[in-house]
């Protein structure tokens, strides 16, 4: 690839770039959008970078991948952008209008069947940070998804976050914290869960990058709605960014999708990952064949999501419900 903007995905299926709406949008996102004075590292900046992680839920990085992994990457992401919105053609998303879950349509609910993720698991300037945000390096994988939003995502997605307690079997079937005692919530632990989300194109401020709200991962009030919403809120978005770079977030942290206005799809892989002290329910997202040719270190980090030797991982895209959830 030529440069660091992705090529054009088919979207605009509802409202046009030259509708009134849309144009006094992109205006206000030019002018406006973006976290001011956001702070993007060097990997060196490993202290640093744990200490902006503690206080605000999230962390920016660049050069984390090198313009060879980068366009790896891209090309690869672009090919399973894609497979998946071949199958979607009014681009209803499965994360809203035109947004997209990678390991949300992938029968896995994971991207390990694909060598661009499995490339993510062993990378010299990611894993000391890991390390050093949890103080070991026996963490592990829960699975390799992201996201992406095609031209045409308008709308916003609401606050949200990405675990929670468990509150009955049927209603959080994965989940696993519960103080019976009504003490603890998993708010009040340190970072049981991180993701890594990588960046094989620029966020911008117009394609639709992710507004993340600062100190929120200890917060036991519910984010606002849509409506409550207050306009900083909505404007603090992770961007300038360049490609090559990696936001790590605790999921606890309120974050959510906006709008691309641009021409260019938007795209954030990632790996998600437990804390050594922490677990919840996996599935199996790799195949033994696959998983055999990993390095010791990556064989490590995913001993819990790899498929049994006698047994063939499925593989696909759906939109339909996917494969019953079956913990390990």
């Amino acid at each position: 690839m030529s440069d660091t903007t992705s090529p054009r995905i088919r979207g605009w299926a509802g409202p046009q770039p030259d509708d009134p709406e849309v144009v006094a949008l992109r205006e206000h996102l030019e002018a406006n959008n973006g976290i001011k004075g956001l702070d993007v590292l060097e990997p060196h900046e490993i202290e640093r970078a744990v200490q902006i992680f503690d206080r605000d839920g999230f962390v920016v990085i660049r050069d984390a991948l090198t313009p060879e992994q980068t366009e790896f990457l891209a090309n690869g992401v672009l090919e399973v952008v894609e497979e998946i919105v071949s199958l979607d053609d009014v681009r209803d998303g499965n994360r809203g209008s035109h947004r997209y879950s990678f390991g949300g349509t992938s029968v896995t609910r994971s991207m390990l069947h694909r060598p661009e993720w499995r490339m993510l698991l062993d990378l010299p300037t990611v894993n000391p940070i890991l390390e050093a945000i949890f103080g070991s390096n026996d963490y592990m994988i829960r699975a390799a998804s992201g996201d992406f939003c095609l031209p045409g995502a308008v709308g916003y997605q609401p606050l949200h976050s990405d675990m929670g307690d468990f509150i009955s079997p049927d209603r959080t079937p994965i989940s696993s914290f519960h103080d019976r005692r009504g003490y603890l919530t998993t708010r009040d632990l340190p970072s049981p869960y991180v993701c890594v989300n990588f960046l094989p194109f620029d966020q911008t401020v117009l394609n639709g990058p992710t507004r993340q709200i600062p100190g929120t991962q200890h917060a036991r009030v519910k984010p606002p709605t849509l409506e409550e919403e207050p306009e900083w809120m909505r404007l603090s978005t992770v961007c300038p960014a360049p490609a090559g770079s990696i936001q790590i977030r605790d999921v606890r942290a309120w974050h959510g999708g906006t709008p691309n206005l641009s021409d260019d799809v938007r795209a954030i892989p990632n790996l998600e990952i437990y804390a050594p002290w922490f677990r919840e329910p996996t599935i199996p997202g790799i195949s033994y064949e696959d998983w055999s040719t990993l390095s010791d270190r990556a064989k490590h980090i995913t001993r819990y999501v790899v498929q049994d030797s006698s047994e063939e991982l499925p593989s696909g895209y759906s939109f339909k419900p996917l494969m019953p959830f079956r913990p390990k």
